[in-house]
Order: C-alpha cells, then sequence, then structure tokens
C-alpha cells in the first residue's frame, strides 16, 4: 500500500477541513433517510419497523466497519480511506436503486445498509486523526468543522431528496431514480476529497513525512488502541455516547412521520414538505452543534460538555413528553436542542479521546468507540418505532404513540450522565512509553 500524501512545504492546514467536509457532507445523507420511509412504506407496504431497517444496518456497518477498519486507516492514510468511503456509499445506492426498481427491498436492505454503512464507518473516522495532527492545539474545533458535514449532510439531501420524489414519483420507479442520483452525485463530490486531503510533514503539527507517527514522536499520554479498550474510560465513554447517540436518533430516524403523528389531530396538521422541511431544520441543528458545542468544549472541558448534553438533553425529552403536542414552537426547539446535543456528541468525542489517550493511535481508538453507534443505531429506532407500531396497535394515535420511547431516552441519558461522571485520567500502567523514557528510566537505575 502506498504512503499517504505528504503536504509539500508551505501547505495550509486549513485546505483539509474542506476535505473532510466533501466527504462528511455526502455520507451525512444517511440522516435524511426518513424522507424515503413513507414512500417505501407505501411502494413496498412496509411497516415502520422494517422500514427503518436499512438505516439501523447502515449504523451498525457504520460502526463496525469504523471498528474493524480504524488500524487501516491509520496505517494507509486518509486518501485511501476517502476511496474506500466512496466506493462503498455510491456503491450502496446503485444498488438500491436496482432494489427499489425491481421491487426486490432486500436489495435496498444490502445496498443502502451493508455496503452503503461500510462506507459511512471508512468516511466518518478517515479524516479525524489527520485533523487532530493538523490541528493540535484546536483538535475539538477542528473534528467539529468535519464532523459538521456528516451532520448538515441531510440538511441537503432532505428537500434536495423531497423535490426529487416530487418530481419523479413516490412510486418505485421514482424511488429508484432518486437512489441512481444521489450515488452519482456524491461520487462527484466525493473525488475532490480524495483529490484535496494531505497528512502533515514532520513539524507541521504532528505526523512524519512517511505516514502516521509513533509514540516516539509524540508528547504527553500516549495509549495504543489495543491499550485503551483495556481501560474502565474507554468503556464508561462507550456507554457515554451510545445513551446520547440513542436519545437522538430515535427522533432523527423518525422525524418526518413523527412531528405528523404529534400534531395530526391539530388545527394545523404538518404537511409531507413541511415534515421535510422538519428534518432539513434538525440536520441544521445538527450541524450547528457539531462545530459550536465542540469548539466550546476547547474552551470549557469534554466532561462539564457532556454534562450540558446529557444533563439538558433529558430536560428536553422531558418537555416533549409532557408539553410537545400543546405547542409547535415548543416541539420543535426541544428537538433542535436534542439534535444539537447529539451532533456535539459526536464531534467532542474525538477530542475527548485525545484528551485521554494521546494521538498516537486515536483514529483507531475513535473506530472501536464508535461500536457504541452501531448499538445506539439499532436500539434508538427500534425503540422509537416498535412501541408506536404497537400502540397504533392498540387503537392509540398521535403523540400517545411516542410517550412510554421518551420516557425510556430520559433514562438512558441519566445513565450516560453517571457513566461520564466516572471518567477519570487513564491509570500509567496503560501508558506506551516513548523509547528515549524508557532508555532515561534505566540510565537512572541503581548499578
Amino acid at each position: 500500500m502506498s504512503s499517504p500524501p505528504v503536504a509539500p512545504a508551505g501547505w495550509s492546514r486549513w485546505l483539509v477541513p474542506p476535505a473532510a467536509l466533501s466527504v462528511h457532507l455526502s455520507i451525512g445523507q444517511a440522516y435524511a433517510w426518513s424522507v424515503f420511509k413513507p414512500p417505501l412504506e407505501a411502494a413496498l407496504h412496509l411497516d415502520g419497523t422494517q422500514s427503518a431497517l436499512p438505516f439501523q444496518l447502515a449504523i451498525v456497518m457504520l460502526g463496525l466497519s469504523a471498528a474493524f477498519g480504524g488500524t487501516l486507516v491509520e496505517r494507509n492514510g486518509p486518501r485511501w480511506a476517502m476511496t474506500v468511503a466512496l466506493v462503498c456509499f455510491c456503491a450502496g445506492f446503485l444498488l438500491s436503486a436496482l432494489g427499489a426498481g425491481t421491487r426486490q427491498y432486500w436489495l435496498i436492505v444490502l445496498g443502502y445498509g451493508f455496503v452503503g454503512g461500510i462506507g459511512l464507518g471508512i468516511g466518518y473516522i478517515s479524516p479525524v486523526s489527520t485533523l487532530i495532527k493538523w490541528f493540535p492545539d484546536r483538535p475539538g474545533m477542528a473534528t467539529g468543522i468535519a464532523i459538521m458535514g456528516f451532520g448538515g449532510g441531510a440538511l441537503i439531501a432532505s428537500p434536495w431528496s423531497a423535490q426529487m420524489l416530487a418530481s419523479f414519483g413516490g412510486d418505485n420507479d421514482g424511488i429508484a431514480l432518486a437512489f441512481l442520483v444521489h450515488g452519482l452525485s456524491y461520487a462527484v463530490f466525493m473525488t475532490l476529497g480524495v483529490l484535496l486531503v494531505r497528512v502533515p510533514r514532520t513539524g507541521d503539527g504532528g505526523g512524519t513525512a512517511s505516514g502516521p507517527s509513533g509514540p516516539s514522536d509524540l508528547e504527553g499520554v500516549q495509549v495504543s488502541a489495543r491499550g485503551a479498550v483495556r481501560t474502565p474510560q474507554f468503556w464508561c465513554l462507550w456507554i457515554v455516547l451510545c445513551m446520547n447517540v440513542t436519545a437522538g436518533i430515535g427522533i432523527l430516524e423518525k422525524a418526518a412521520p413523527m412531528i405528523t403523528d404529534f400534531f395530526a389531530d391539530s388545527s394545523a396538521p404538518v404537511s409531507a414538505s413541511a415534515a421535510a422541511g422538519f428534518v432539513a431544520l434538525l440536520s441544521a441543528a445538527n450541524m450547528a452543534g457539531r462545530i459550536g458545542w465542540s469548539s466550546t468544549s476547547d474552551l470549557i472541558g469534554r466532561k462539564n460538555i457532556y454534562r450540558l448534553y446529557l444533563g439538558v438533553g433529558a430536560l428536553m425529552y422531558l418537555l416533549i413528553a409532557l408539553f410537545g403536542d400543546a405547542s409547535k414552537p415548543l416541539f420543535v426547539l426541544c428537538a433542535l436542542v436534542i439534535l444539537s446535543f447529539y451532533g456535539g456528541g459526536f464531534a467532542t468525542v474525538p477530542a475527548y479521546l485525545k484528551d485521554l489517550f494521546g494521538t498516537y493511535q486515536v483514529g483507531a481508538i475513535h473506530g472501536r468507540l464508535l461500536t457504541a453507534w452501531s448499538t445506539a443505531g439499532v436500539l434508538g429506532p427500534l425503540i422509537v418505532n416498535w412501541i408506536a407500531d404497537r400502540q397504533k396497535e392498540a387503537g392509540k394515535h398521535g403523540s400517545s404513540l411516542y410517550g412510554l420511547s421518551f420516557g425510556i431516552m430520559i433514562g438512558l441519558l441519566v445513565v450516560g450522565f453517571v457513566a461520564n461522571e466516572l471518567v477519570r485520567p487513564v491509570h500509567a500502567r496503560h501508558h506506551v512509553p516513548a523509547p528515549r523514557e524508557a532508555a532515561d528510566a534505566q540510565r537512572q537505575q541503581p548499578a
């Protein structure tokens, strides 16, 4: 495998975030999946739980591919990772187009969920380690800029998808054509990131001219990926991320039908176009939270910012459960805050990992931590959709479909809050000693 492309002398580090954004804005389309749910349910006679399956599998594969591919990304560099992400993500859309056109739902699940999900995972972690090395002084801001794109992808994809479905039709052929256009368009856009990305030279902020750094090239605490997963800090953060993601994704995956259900009995029900606009608003909050809250974490600390995400997030869910169906502005505002915390949690966690484990193998550690996202990607949609489907069978409707699931989300956020409080600095026995430190220690030992 060839070495990752090294930046020439004088290369501006501010060219790296746009490269990351081109990939993350594309794969962030995943957050617009709820726009496809109603037409798929109508065209293929699916219920809410079934139509969530491609999205759930995509998130599962995101976490698994990030976990197993994290070490390869560290070894082969960001350009290799972005290329793999491009091929898998866009191929997933092409398979989904074939599945929709031939009325074979399993092909949509395979394409969008399995193949596309691999592209999501590799693409998601592809720039993280590189950005932290380019911006050692502001890691929260740097990763926030890139990961902001993943949250903001639906801001583009949601109205774009809704317009395509309106133009092409909501039947199988229209859905297939929309999938096809997505796949081809994102292939072009992601290519820009592949061509632009570079790793830093020695002395430009981290890394080496030949590839990823070794522990002897870095300062401060350094823990290997293998060592990190043996620490209680890693698993506390795993719980924190899993709980925060489950709470956010529960709204995001079902956003369009959820707001329609909440106000179905009101004097001004929510139209399909307004529901798509709500999805776009959530995407904007998700995106803004990623850069805003992660940058704030550079100032107030990672533990404090997660106290905000988890504690205030639980309060927002409580307000929606109690008063959400009485006020559209309240419902929308609380949902926007929850999604800003959801996005902020994703963008802040790489910097949290860097603080605890150093930069040595932070990309690989981040990939392993994203298995929490895989778990949450199943839990969140399953809790909300399964309970809503059962409530419908019991004859309930409107906001009563979601009361129980929102109560569960509040409990999960409290669990995450407690796990965050348990995070402490990593014990020295897990540190990777630099060769020069080991030599110094040996010289200091008495003869």
